[in-house]
C-alpha cells in the first residue's frame, strides 16, 4: 500500500492497496477530513523512519509546503498528522513530498499500522537470527586462524578458511543487512542521507576490505566482525522496536475500546453486522448487553445501565434512556438499546481522545528540539570525521585496511540514536502514564513547563467545586411549590433552573415563557403570571424580612402567594482539600480566583484550605492577575473550567481544564483532566518533574558517551564490532531509562 511510481493526471502520486480496493479516489484527497476547527486534516502512515533525524526531515519537508499549518510525525506509531486551511494545500503534494524524502507512505489505518509493525518486528528477528547463526559459524574459522598464527597453519589453509568465511558472510550480510541497506538506498535514491547510510557504508567497507585481503592472500580479514556488527546492530534495532512498542500503550488502549463491528438496522427493519468504519450519522444501531458503542449517538429506545468510565472516570454504571447522549467506547450492560449515530468513527469522542494522546506524544518541547538539531547535524559531521580519520591514519603510515576499519568504526559509533531518543522516549512514556491517571496531554512541551511551576491558580465554580448546585432547603419546600417552580425551570438552561427541574423530574412547562438573561424566567401557569429568578427582578425584595439574604439563589413569586426562596449550594470536590494540601507540600503557592461573591468564595476557599482568595473577578481581572504573576517571574499553572477561564488559561505558563469544561476552555488548556476528581493534578506535577530529571539524565549519558566513544574510535582503539555494541547499548540504555518505573514514590 505504498506510493507507486505512477502519477495521476495532475502529477500526484497514486496510492495502491486497500485504497484502490475500496474504490476510493486514487489520491489522498479521499482521506481528508474537516473537523470542528474548520481545518482540513490528513493522517498518513509513513514507513522507513528510524530516528529523530527522520522526524525532523519529514516535518521540515511538509512544513515547507504552502498552506500547511501543522505537521507532526509520531515515530512510535508511524503516523503523520497534517492540517491546513480548506483549499490551501494539496494532499497529493503532501504524500509525494514524503515519498520524495525516501519513505513509503499510505493512508493511516491503525489496524494496518499495527500489522506493519508486527511484520517489521518479525523481519528484524529473522535478520538477527541469520546474522547470529552466520557469526557463530564464521567464528569457528576465525578462531582456528587466530590459533594458527604460531606457524602451525599453512598459508593455503588460512586462505581456504577465509574463503569459507566469505561464502558464509557475504550472503548472510546481504540478507541480514536489508533493514539498513534498503533504508539507506531509498534515502540516497532521493538525494538524501539518513542514519542508515553510514551504518551501511561501515558494513560494506568491512566486507570489502576482508574480501580484498582474501583475494590477495592476506592474513587479516574481518568477516566475523562485519557479520557480528550486523548482529549487534540488529539486536539494538529490535530492542528499540520492542521498547517503542511499550510507549504506544496509551493510544493502543484507547484504540482497543473502539468496536470493530456494529449491528446496524436496515431500512426494511432487518439487522446486519457491519464494520464500524462504515457507520454514518443517521444510522440506527442496536446495542445488546455487552456491546461496546461503536460511535457517538443518541438513545432512541430502551433503558439500560451503561459503563461510562471512559468519559466520567467513574466505575459506577449510569442509567441511560431515550434522549440520552452516548459516546463511542461505552459499554451497554443490562438491556437492549437502540441508538442513532451522530458521528462516524473518525469524528467520535474516542477518535478525538486518541488524537489528543498522540498529539501529546508528538509535540515538540525545547529538549526535543535540541536533540533534533543535533540529529540534523549528524550526517555531515560524522562523514567529515570519518574521512579525516581515514586520511589521518594513512598519513600516519597505517595500512589502508586499518584506516578503512577505523573510519567504519567512527561511522558507527557516532550514530546519534541515544541523543535523538533522550527526550522523545521520556516524553512518550510520561504521556502514557498521565493518560492512565486520567490526564490527557495536548502539548509535549507542557510537561517541561509544568515541571517548572511555582504557583497554582484555581477557579472555584466547576473546578474546586462540582459546578452542580443542589437545593439546600428542599425539605422546607412543598411538592406543589416545587412543581410550580419546575414548570418555569424546565424552559431554562440556567444551572440553578436545571437543578430545580432535575429535582422535580419530567413534567409540564409553563406557557408564554420568557427568559431574561442574568435575571430569571417568567411565564403563565393556569393563567397566572409567575416569575422565578433574582429577588429584585421577581418582586420578592419588598416581601423579605430584614436581614434575610435575598441576593443568592432563586425566588419564586406567584401573585397572591408569599415568595419562596430556593437556596442553593455548590459542593466542593471530594479530594479538593487533599489536592490543595498536596500542592502546598510540594512547595507551590496556591491562590483561588473566582467570579463569585465574597461569602461563598471565602467559604469554598476555607474548606479547601486556600488562604489567598480573590472574588468577584471579571475574566479580564483574572487575566490581569495571571499576567502580573508571570511578569513578576512566577511560573503559573492555571486550572479552570468555565468559558470565562479560557483567556486566563491561555495567558498562564501552563494550563489545565476539566473534561466537563466548556469547549473554549479545553481548547485553550495544555492538559485535560478526566473524571470528577482533582488528584490527577498532583500526579501530573510529579510525573512531569520526574520526566524532566530523566531527560536530563539521558542527555548527560548521551554526552558522556560521545565524549568517550568518539575519540576512542578516531584513535583506532575501537573495532567496528565494538562500535556496534557501544552504539546499540547507548540507545538501549537511554530507552530503558525512559521506561524504567519512576524511582520516587509519587506523593498523594
Amino acid at each position: 500500500m505504498s506510493i507507486n511510481d505512477t502519477n495521476d493526471a495532475r502529477g500526484c502520486p497514486t496510492m495502491g492497496g486497500p485504497v484502490a480496493a475500496k474504490g476510493a479516489a486514487a489520491d489522498p484527497s479521499a482521506f481528508v477530513r474537516t473537523e470542528d476547527d474548520g481545518l482540513e486534516h490528513l493522517d498518513l502512515l509513513v514507513r522507513g523512519a528510524r530516528c529523530a533525524g527522520c522526524i525532523s526531515k519529514i516535518e521540515k519537508g511538509i512544513n515547507a509546503i504552502t498552506g500547511v499549518q501543522t505537521c507532526q510525525f509520531n515515530l512510535s506509531t508511524g503516523k503523520l498528522f497534517v492540517n491546513w486551511s480548506p483549499g490551501s494545500a494539496d494532499p497529493g503534494v503532501i504524500a509525494r513530498t514524503v515519498a520524495d524524502l525516501g519513505y513509503q507512505v499510505s493512508p493511516y489505518d491503525p489496524g494496518e499500522a499495527e500489522i506493519e509493525r508486527d511484520k517489521h518486528g518479525r523481519f528484524l528477528l529473522l535478520c538477527m537470527a541469520v546474522s547470529g547463526f552466520a557469526a557463530m559459524n564464521i567464528m569457528l574459522f576465525s578462531v582456528s586462524v587466530w590459533a594458527g598464527f604460531s606457524g602451525e597453519m599453512q598459508d593455503n589453509t588460512r586462505t581456504l578458511f577465509h574463503w569459507l568465511s566469505a561464502l558464509i558472510a557475504m550472503p548472510a550480510a546481504a540478507f541480514a543487512g536489508q533493514p539498513f541497506f534498503r533504508s539507506a538506498f531509498a534515502s540516497l535514491h532521493k538525494g538524501k542521507a539518513n542514519m542508515d547510510v553510514p551504518i551501511s557504508l561501515a558494513v560494506l567497507l568491512a566486507l570489502g576490505v576482508s574480501l580484498y585481503e582474501t583475494i590477495i592472500g592476506g592474513s587479516e580479514t574481518y568477516f566475523d566482525a562485519a557479520v557480528m556488527l550486523l548482529f549487534f546492530l540488529l539486536i539494538g534495532r529490535w530492542l528499540d522496536h520492542r521498547l517503542r512498542g511499550q510507549t504506544r500503550l496509551a493510544a493502543q488502549e484507547l484504540l482497543s475500546l473502539q468496536s470493530a463491528t456494529a449491528n446496524r438496522q436496515q431500512s426494511d427493519g432487518t439487522v446486519r453486522a457491519v464494520q464500524a468504519r462504515d457507520i454514518v450519522p443517521g444510522d440506527t444501531i442496536i446495542l445488546w448487553p455487552g456491546d461496546r458503542t461503536p460511535v457517538d449517538g443518541q438513545i432512541l429506545e430502551g433503558t439500560s445501565d451503561v459503563d461510562m468510565a471512559l468519559v466520567s472516570g467513574e466505575s459506577a454504571p449510569e442509567l441511560v434512556q431515550k434522549g440520552k447522549t452516548i459516546r463511542a467506547g461505552m459499554v451497554n450492560l443490562t438491556d437492549k438499546l437502540v441508538m442513532m449515530a451522530s458521528a462516524s468513527t473518525e469524528d467520535s469522542l474516542l477518535a478525538e481522545l486518541t488524537r489528543l494522546v498522540e498529539a501529546g506524544e508528538t509535540a515538540r518541547g525545547r529538549f526535543v528540539k535540541l536533540a533534533d538539531r543535533a540529529a540534523q547535524a549528524y550526517v555531515p559531521i560524522v562523514h567529515t570525521l570519518a574521512l579525516l580519520s581515514f586520511i589521518g591514519w594513512l598519513i600516519a603510515g597505517a595500512g589502508a585496511h586499518h584506516a578503512i576499519l577505523t573510519a567504519a568504526a567512527v561511522l558507527i559509533i557516532t550514530c546519534p540514536c541515544a541523543l535523538g531518543l533522550a527526550a522523545p522516549a521520556v516524553q512518550i512514556v510520561a504521556v502514557g502514564r498521565l493518560f492512565k491517571r486520567g490526564v490527557l496531554v495536548k502539548s509535549g512541551d507542557a510537561l517541561e513547563r509544568l515541571a517548572e511551576i511555582d504557583t497554582v491558580l484555581l477557579d472555584k465554580t466547576g473546578t474546586l467545586t462540582l459546578g452542580k448546585p443542589h437545593l439546600v432547603n428542599a425539605k422546607g419546600i412543598s411538592a406543589d411549590v416545587l412543581e410550580l417552580a419546575a414548570k418555569l425551570a424546565r424552559s431554562s438552561r440556567h444551572p440553578l433552573s436545571r437543578a430545580i427541574a432535575d429535582l422535580a423530574g419530567p413534567g409540564a412547562i409553563a406557557t408564554k415563557t420568557k427568559e431574561t438573561p442574568g435575571y430569571g424566567v417568567e411565564g403563565k401557569i393556569d393563567g397566572v403570571s409567575v416569575r422565578l429568578g433574582r429577588a429584585e427582578w421577581a418582586g420578592a425584595k419588598a416581601c423579605t424580612k430584614d436581614g434575610a439574604d435575598n441576593t443568592s439563589g432563586l425566588w419564586l413569586v406567584v401573585k397572591g402567594r408569599d415568595p419562596v426562596h430556593f437556596i442553593f449550594e455548590d459542593t466542593l470536590r471530594v479530594d479538593a482539600a487533599k489536592m490543595v494540601a498536596g500542592l502546598v507540600s510540594r512547595g507551590l503557592g496556591v491562590e483561588m480566583l473566582s467570579g463569585d461573591r465574597e461569602k461563598p468564595a471565602r467559604a469554598a476557599a476555607f474548606e479547601a484550605g486556600i488562604d489567598k482568595v480573590s472574588f468577584g473577578m471579571t475574566p479580564q481581572e483574572k487575566i490581569s492577575r495571571v499576567e502580573t504573576l508571570v511578569r513578576d517571574g512566577k511560573k503559573v499553572l492555571m486550572i479552570g473550567d468555565g468559558l470565562n477561564d479560557a483567556p486566563s488559561l491561555a495567558a498562564a505558563n501552563v494550563s489545565m481544564s476539566l473534561a466537563s469544561a466548556a469547549d473554549a476552555s479545553q481548547a485553550a488548556a495544555d492538559m485535560v483532566l478526566q473524571g470528577e476528581t482533582l488528584s490527577p493534578v498532583l500526579a501530573a506535577i510529579d510525573i512531569s518533574r520526574a520526566a524532566r530529571r530523566r531527560i536530563l539524565q539521558n542527555f548527560g549519558f548521551a554526552a558522556v558517551y560521545n565524549v568517550i566513544a568518539v575519540p576512542l574510535a578516531v584513535f583506532g582503539f575501537v573495532t567496528p564490532m565494538i562500535a556496534a555494541i557501544a552504539m546499540s547499548s547507548s540507545s538501549i540504555v537511554v530507552t530503558l531509562n525512559a521506561l524504567r518505573p519512576f524511582l520516587h514514590k509519587e506523593k498523594s
